[in-house]
């Protein structure tokens, strides 16, 4: 991976991104595209929006949603303790005993996510999966006129965020989903830059998709595109317990998923995989026989309609502390993108 574009990676996955708190990373954002693009612009709902040869035909919008699931402080006890709330899908199990961080106007302030230690809890409490309302989050307050002086409702909290190295080029943090994405195109601005393409390229850093496909349904809207592709995160089922089956043979280090089904326009999915032999890049064939949860369903129902595409980066352990990704599937679904951009003209038909 260049050298560069590894260290605007790390650099959005240790910037926090709570789903209407994206400020922090749209800034990283920002900065990484305004040497690359003709015009970087900010919309109102907060998406960042990076564009090449504005001019040209057709407008291809590529997308990724910047912001991870989160939590928010809902209430605080006479004893300082934190009462939170969750932002997108967690699972509770994997939620209890992190390390924290409360996102305040002032900064990040460590915190635990805490219940009774094992040997309290009553035989009915160890059977049974707590709710949100039997976990507190411990940030060292001695009392609740500590507590306010420092948090206030409303305050966003996310895991520690790090990422780490694994063996065979995997990578693993949190917030795979979707700052993956976010990276996957604007590294194809990257590659994209200085090189001759009729069509106009929006490279987009979507907000709050975790809680419904807001920022694509709005930037999809403002853009107007013939054309557009998501990147998002899917399952991979190279991991015990998967049932392939169902889910299909995914694998981690053997390329990006090319979708095909009712989402994806058969035009679009033909030329992803046109552009990804012709340059060699691999890519794994999955189906998905209904609208995605993915941003590529808001883009295809805007304004008259959009030929969507839906690029997946295999994933396991999503919407934990501790997804993990392959960093080679990163660089070739840019690549593939770049490829596929460079391919378009104005002549060409998107009717099914």
């Amino acid at each position: 991976m260049h050298d560069a574009s590894f260290a605007f990676l790390k650099n959005l996955l240790e910037t926090p991104s709570p789903s209407g708190f994206e400020q922090r990373i749209q800034e990283v954002v920002r900065t990484w595209a305004k040497p690359l693009a003709d015009e970087v612009r900010t919309d109102r709902h907060g998406n960042v929006i990076a564009a090449l040869n504005p001019q040209g035909q057709p407008r291809i919008m590529l997308a990724g949603h910047c912001d991870q699931i989160a939590l928010m402080v809902q209430h605080i006890d006479d004893n300082g303790f934190l009462y939170v709330q969750p932002m997108g899908g967690w699972d509770m199990q994997i939620l209890l005993g992190q390390n924290l961080v409360v996102w305040t106007r002032a900064g990040g302030i460590s915190g635990v996510v805490s219940r009774k230690a094992p040997h309290l809890l009553t035989n009915e409490e160890k059977n049974k999966v707590p709710q949100f309302q039997d976990i507190w989050v411990d940030i060292g307050a001695k009392d609740k006129k500590e507590a306010e002086e420092l948090v206030t409702p409303g305050d966003p909290l996310t895991v520690e965020l790090s990422c780490k190295e694994l063996r065979n080029g995997l990578f693993t943090s949190p917030g795979l989903d979707d700052k993956v994405g976010v990276w996957v195109v604007m590294e194809t601005l990257r590659l994209l830059r200085g090189k001759s393409h009729q069509s106009g390229v929006y490279c987009v850093s979507t907000v709050q998709e975790e809680i419904g496909l807001r920022g694509a349904t709005t930037s999809a809207y403002g853009i107007h595109p013939t054309v557009g592709i998501a990147v998002d995160v899917t399952h991979a089922t190279d991991t015990p317990g998967n049932e392939k089956k169902q889910l299909g043979d995914t694998k981690l280090g053997a390329g990006p998923v090319v979708f095909r089904g009712p989402n994806i326009n058969p035009r679009v999915h033909d030329r992803l995989v046109d552009a990804a032999k012709k340059s060699e890049i691999g890519y794994q064939p999955r189906g998905v026989p209904k609208a995605t949860g993915t941003d590529a369903n808001a883009i295809q129902l805007a304004r008259d309609g959009v030929a969507a595409g839906l690029l997946g980066i295999p994933n396991r352990y999503m919407h934990s502390p501790v997804e993990v990704v392959s960093l080679e599937d990163l660089d070739r679904a840019a690549r593939l993108l770049a490829e596929f951009c460079l391919s378009v003209t104005a002549e060409m038909d998107w009717v099914p």
